[in-house]
């Protein structure tokens, strides 16, 4: 008796697969990737377990809110990240390309050009961690966000790759 597909062919209710150039690098200040591990590692990361570019992606997603807004991204910026060492070390991890993009929208911004300081994506991406922290330390809100990042990317995505 035969299966109704081979291997080489998609059910048709499969996830779809990430591409490469569906996931971009990013960089994480010391502090907020130890948070993140936090979280990775937690009891409540559970069915799925989510990974770094799933939780990274979520912290950026809570910190800009519904409608995108960056002036606390900046203030933390300038009142708080301004006052570490600037050598400290960063992590390299992975983030998905619709949250990068974002972050590179925040990093364009009036208040990222000149007369203001200019901070690079891994002091904003770490601005975003860091304020996703303060809403909840547990990290249960980030989460369900990347519950609801995971839901939407499912739902816009392309089809499976073979």
């Amino acid at each position: 008796m035969q299966s109704a597909h081979t291997i080489d062919q998609p059910v048709a209710n499969e996830t779809p697969v990430p591409t490469p150039c569906d996931i971009v690098e990013a960089r994480i200040w010391l502090e907020e990737h130890a948070w993140l591990y936090g979280v990775l590692k937690s009891e409540g990361n559970v069915c799925p377990t989510f990974r770094f570019p799933d939780l990274i992606s979520a912290a950026v997603t809570l910190s800009l809110g519904e409608r995108n807004e960056h002036t606390h991204v900046f203030r933390f910026l300038g009142s708080k990240l301004v006052l570490r060492a600037p050598t400290t070390a960063r992590r390299r991890e992975s983030m998905w390309r619709a949250q990068y993009e974002q972050l590179q929208a925040l990093q364009r911004l009036p208040a990222n050009r000149h007369p203001n300081p200019n901070f690079q994506l891994d002091q904003i991406t770490t601005a975003c961690v860091a304020l996703a922290r303060e809403m909840d330390e547990t990290g249960s809100r980030l989460l369900i966000q990347a519950r609801l990042n995971m839901a939407k990317r499912a739902s816009h995505g392309s089809p499976p790759q073979s």
